[in-house]
């Protein structure tokens, strides 16, 4: 028995989510008093995987093939389940991503396993049960969802489990099993990244703003504050239905969920959409200079101010505070 961890690259590099995957894989093997095995698809250095180890990783899966160096949603499921058989997991762990949200339904149907999406915290164990806290009514509430499967499929939200180094290492060895030609009907020809903004479902801070900056002429100050803050940038969907910012920066129900450490919301007024969308924040800021915003009620700390007055005083004090 194993518990067997999918550890996604960036073109070839691992992110924070990963780390937190791997953690929190480890976190349940200790549990069932086994080891975590993990699996990293994609053309990656052999010093990146080493750090898997430092995680909790007892060994690394290296799948590495000219046809898989992109994304390959039913290819990549295919080796996951082949390689959760192989390894005899009861548990396999992804992370919550765009590309997770994707795998984890297909491994779960091959393996026949119960699966729970966006887990929150480690489940807890009784016998083959495991109950797992989720996310549910658009972040509204928490729901427990029990799975008795043979084999359970998890996915963990980005920054609900910090990542946590135990100072081991891991063996590498290469993997490479069949993948019937069948998968490779549908295949992704090219992935265009941003390279000079933070992630936002991985982001710890997120500054994001809405129809209260009145027009794209102005976001240079959100720019600046997230910049300030080492922070990704968001914003309401009527700011990205309007163009004033890419679709790929809106943020709620029907866009990207997020959750990050800080959450801070200027001139949005908080519709329910929106709040379903970064509810699970841990710490939310708001700015709005309407005292009966719905966001107040939600808010942790807030301010009732004129966002053009406001944030530039925060940046000075933030600048001043950083020596800058």
């Amino acid at each position: 028995m194993s518990v067997l961890v999918y550890i996604e690259n960036t073109e070839g590099q691992f992110k924070k989510s990963a780390f937190e995957a791997i953690s929190y894989g480890k976190a349940v093997a200790d549990q069932l008093q086994t080891e975590v095995i993990a699996i990293s698809i994609g053309t990656v250095k052999e010093d990146e995987l080493q750090k898997l180890g430092g995680y909790g990783a007892a060994r690394v899966l290296n799948v590495s093939t000219d046809n898989l160096s992109s994304f390959v949603n039913q290819a990549y499921a295919s080796i996951l389940a082949t390689a959760a058989q192989k390894e005899n997991a009861s548990v396999v762990v992804l992370s919550n991503t765009f590309s997770g949200k994707g795998l984890a339904p297909r491994v779960a149907t091959k393996l026949s396993a119960g699966i729970v999406s966006g887990a929150s915290a480690l489940p807890q164990i009784n016998g083959d049960t495991f109950e797992v806290q989720t996310s549910a009514f658009s972040n509204k509430a928490i729901a427990t969802v029990s799975i008795q499967s043979a084999v359970k499929v998890l996915t963990i939200n980005p920054n609900a489990f910090p990542s946590k180094e135990t100072g081991g290492s891991a063996t590498v060895e290469a993997y490479t099993p069949d993948i019937p030609s069948t998968d490779f009907s549908t295949t992704v020809q090219e992935i265009v990244r941003a390279t000079d903004t933070i992630s936002l479902p991985e982001a710890e801070i997120v500054v994001s703003a809405g129809r209260g900056l009145k027009g794209p002429e102005n976001w240079g100050m959100i720019e600046e504050l997230a910049k300030v803050l080492g922070a990704a940038t968001a914003c309401s969907k009527p700011v990205s239905d309007a163009g004033w910012r890419p679709h790929s920066e809106h943020v709620g129900q029907t866009g990207i969920v997020v959750s990050p450490n800080l959450y801070i919301a200027i001139g949005i007024s908080g519709a329910i959409q929106h709040l379903a969308g970064v509810s699970s924040s841990k710490t939310i800021v708001v700015i709005n200079k309407d005292p009966e915003a719905p966001f107040f009620k939600v808010a942790d700390y807030g301010i009732v101010g004129d966002a053009f007055v406001v944030v530039p005083k925060l940046i000075e004090a933030l600048k001043k505070h950083k020596g800058n």
